[in-house]
C-alpha cells in the first residue's frame, strides 16, 4: 500500500463521505504540494507536476484525483464533442470529471445508483428515465461490466440518444471472446473470474463492438498508443469505443 492509499484510508475512516466530497479540494491542495513541478500537466485541473502518483498500473493526479483513463476521456470529449451546447448524460463520473463538466457544459447531467459518485439523477441504465432522442452525448465509462442485462442497457443508451448523437464507452478488455457466467455471483469468485468483485463479465473489444452494433450503433474503435512518459499522463495503450446513433 503506497502513501496515497494509506492517507486516503485514514481520511475515509475519520470523515463522512459527503464531507470529504465537499472539502476534497482542500485536502488535495495540501497533498499536491509534494508533487508540484513542471515535468507533467494534468489536462483536467491544469496542475503542473513533478510526477503523477503511482497507483498499481495507473497514475493519479494529486491535485484533482484524475486517473489515466479520465484524462484520456476529457481529451477526447473536449477536442470533438462539446460544440453547440450539447445535452450530456454521464454515468457514474469520477468527481474530477463531474466538476470539470459542470464548469464547462451548460446542459450536463450525471447519474449514479451506487451512492459512490456525485450525481444529479439516479437512472437505472437498463430503464433510463428520460424521453427518446434526448441526449447529444452520453459518457459510459467502466459501467457496462457491472450490468447483468448489458444488452438492455445498450438498447436504452441508443433510445435516449439523439439521431446523430454519440455515446463514448470504455470497459476493461481481454483478448479473445467475451467472458461471462451468470452463475458466478459470489463476490470472491467474481473477483477471481472477472477482475473485480462487482464485475459480471470481461469484454473483448470485438465482442463489445458486436453487441453495440446489434443495438443499432455505428461503432468506431479508437486505439491510443503513447510514450509512457507523455505530458498528460495518458495510459500507454488504451482502447475507447465511440458509438454513433445513425440518422433514420
Amino acid at each position: 500500500m503506497n502513501l496515497y492509499t494509506r492517507l486516503k484510508s485514514i481520511v475515509l475512516s475519520l470523515f463522512p463521505r459527503k464531507l470529504l466530497f465537499r472539502y476534497e479540494g482542500v485536502f488535495r491542495s495540501v497533498y499536491y504540494l509534494k508533487y508540484k513541478g513542471n515535468n507533467y500537466r494534468c489536462n483536467i485541473c491544469g496542475a503542473g507536476l513533478k510526477s503523477f502518483v503511482p497507483m498499481n498500473d495507473d497514475r493519479l493526479c494529486p491535485k484533482c484525483g484524475s486517473l489515466e483513463r479520465t484524462r484520456r476521456l476529457w481529451d477526447i470529449v473536449s477536442a470533438s464533442f462539446l460544440e453547440n451546447d450539447p445535452v450530456v448524460l454521464d454515468f457514474s463520473p469520477s468527481r474530477n470529471m463531474y466538476r470539470k463538466m459542470k464548469k464547462t457544459v451548460k446542459n450536463y447531467v450525471s447519474t449514479d445508483l451506487s451512492g459512490d459518485f456525485i450525481a444529479d439523477q439516479s437512472y437505472d441504465i437498463t430503464n433510463i428515465g428520460s424521453p427518446d432522442n434526448h441526449f447529444d452525448l452520453i459518457l459510459c465509462y467502466h459501467v457496462l461490466e457491472h450490468i447483468d442485462s448489458d444488452k438492455r442497457a445498450m438498447s436504452e443508451l441508443h433510445r435516449v440518444l439523439k439521431s446523430g448523437g454519440y455515446c463514448i464507452i470504455q470497459t476493461p478488455f481481454k483478448e479473445g471472446d467475451i467472458y461471462e457466467d451468470p452463475t458466478i455471483t459470489d463476490p470472491v469468485e467474481r473477483e477471481k473470474h472477472f477482475g473485480q468483485d462487482d464485475h459480471v463479465r470481461i469484454y473483448s473489444v470485438d465482442g463489445l463492438k458486436q453487441r453495440l452494433e446489434h443495438s443499432g450503433f455505428d461503432v468506431d474503435i479508437r486505439t491510443f498508443s503513447e510514450d509512457r512518459e507523455n505530458l498528460h499522463g495518458f495510459a500507454k495503450e488504451e482502447v475507447v469505443l465511440v458509438c454513433k446513433k445513425l440518422p433514420l
